[in-house]
């Protein structure tokens, strides 16, 4: 009885080389970007926050408006206190997601104040103090009302960030910072703000949202925050749900 034999020239060798290669390396990126849930996906997961390493969140947490600026009535009930980064990209989500429902139904209907502090993860956003001094910088000209034309600017514009375009966009509001950013002046003010973020805030990243005594980390839905509201305005406790799981496409 002959034997079978199995002749393969040497271009088709090299063909199926190639293809077995080939679909190692599909295979490989394919297990790389499973998620949690075992399923295939080209998204990066993220818990919604900038986080610094070496900070932890205390179980109960205090946080004033300080001196910063408040939007709303000063007198309300509720005080919504971020901490927040200028050059954040999930701070970016916070004020474009949440904060505009935040605004229609409980700050411009007298419930709540909002405060905005300054919490520059310097580290990774090198943009971000510089961002929190000059917004500072409109505020000492324009009072509070300029200090939010800024506040909106900045992030309106977050991808053309910049020193100079800071002062440009400054320029445009009608407050002329140049002077102010060059000699630091609020420095110390936004390096406060961090202090007290770390501190009794307990902040880990940012965003980082103070409520009361609770805290949420993370550009979570605007009905997380409506929850721990109505439960504020109801003189109920609540459960601070931590970090926000999103998806960053």
């Amino acid at each position: 009885m002959g034997s079978d034999t199995i002749t393969i020239k040497k271009d088709s060798l090299w063909k199926y080389s190639t293809f077995i290669l080939l679909a190692v390396v599909v295979i490989g990126a394919f297990v790389m970007f499973k998620g949690d849930n075992g399923l295939p996906t080209g998204n990066v997961v993220n818990d919604g926050a900038d986080n610094l390493p070496g900070t932890t969140r205390p179980a109960e947490v205090s946080a004033s408006a300080d001196d910063d600026a408040v939007l709303g009535d000063k007198n309300a009930k509720v005080t919504f206190i971020e901490f927040s980064d200028y050059q954040c990209p999930f701070c970016s989500r916070f004020w474009s997601g949440a904060l505009p429902t935040i605004k229609s139904q409980y700050v411009e209907t007298g419930k709540v104040k909002f405060v905005y502090r300054d919490f520059p993860l310097n580290s990774i956003h090198p943009l971000a103090q510089i961002s929190a001094e000059a917004v500072e910088c409109v505020r000492e000209k324009g009072e509070d009302a300029g200090y939010w034309k800024m506040h909106d600017k900045i992030f309106e514009n977050q991808q053309q960030l910049s020193e100079a375009n800071l002062k440009v966009w400054a320029q445009e509001l009608g407050y002329n910072i140049d002077s102010c950013l060059s000699s630091r002046k609020f420095k110390a003010e936004v390096e406060k703000d961090t202090q007290d973020a770390t501190g009794g805030a307990g902040c880990r990243g940012t965003p980082c949202t103070v409520i009361g005594k609770n805290q949420i980390s993370g550009a979570c839905p605007a009905t997380v925050f409506q929850q721990a509201i109505d439960a504020e305005l109801a003189g109920k406790d609540w459960y601070s749900p931590g970090n926000c799981q999103i998806v960053v496409n």
